[in-house]
């Protein structure tokens, strides 16, 4: 009877984390949405760049593999949240080609094939060149080194705003929720004994903390620089 309510508790709480994890990356996934409202409105994209979302669709292709029942049996919550995030980074590619200009559409048409093509790659060598044990290792390792290279775009912004002394390009909320997301991921990972999402969350919640962090510093430092006397402004 103990160890069936035991495993109860521990299903409870696996599920709980993997949909809070879902919820809070759905969060991360609409943020793109007023960048796109600008883009359809001025039908333009401007300045903006699309590499950011080939490169998310490109891990949630892989992530969504890995979460899959062919590879890995019982994580269908990795596989659902990467589902969902693939459709909207390939919506926001394929409204970016849409506006871009000439150079920039053939550009990004030529990465979303080059994308489709990766991934097909690594459907066919994972089910034809690795049995079920290696298989695993071969799409996990993938999958980490696809998310750990996500994360080079939080460092960049981290930088940022360490250099500008300023949290304009760093949304609270936004930070928030990936803080949120990947604590909800590394314990769901804690929870499945799985290494391959426990370790990059567990990376991208030291992130997620750096970055509140930093927030709370500069916001502070921001709001008492805007209480020195008017003065001094104009002097400047």
């Amino acid at each position: 009877m103990i160890p069936f309510a035991l495993d109860s508790v521990h299903s409870i709480c696996c599920n709980g984390a993997g949909l809070a994890g879902n919820v809070f990356a759905f969060v991360l996934f609409i943020s793109p949405l007023p960048t796109f409202r600008r883009i359809m409105r001025n039908r333009s994209t401007e300045q903006f760049s699309g590499l950011p979302y080939i490169y998310s669709l490109l891990n949630c292709l892989i992530c969504l593999w890995y979460g899959s029942p062919i590879i890995s049996p019982g994580i269908i919550l990795v596989a659902t949240v990467n589902s969902v995030g693939a459709v909207f980074q390939f919506t926001y590619v394929c409204i970016f080609i849409v506006y871009a200009d000439k150079v920039k559409k053939f550009k990004m048409l030529g990465l979303l094939i080059g994308v489709v093509c990766t991934y097909a790659i690594i459907i066919f060598a994972s089910l034809k060149l690795f049995n079920d044990p290696s298989r695993k290792l071969f799409v996990g390792y993938l999958s980490v080194a696809s998310l750990i290279s996500m994360f080079a775009s939080p460092l960049f912004i981290m930088n940022l705003v360490i250099r500008t002394k300023s949290v304009e390009f760093m949304p609270f909320y936004l930070s928030l929720s990936t803080f949120l997301m990947s604590v909800s991921f590394f314990v769901y990972g804690i929870l499945k004994d799985d290494a391959f999402i426990y370790v990059p969350n567990g990376i991208g919640t030291l992130l997620g903390t750096a970055q509140l962090g930093l927030y709370a510093y500069y916001s502070r430092s921001s709001q008492e620089d805007s209480r020195e006397p008017l003065i001094v402004h104009i002097r400047e």
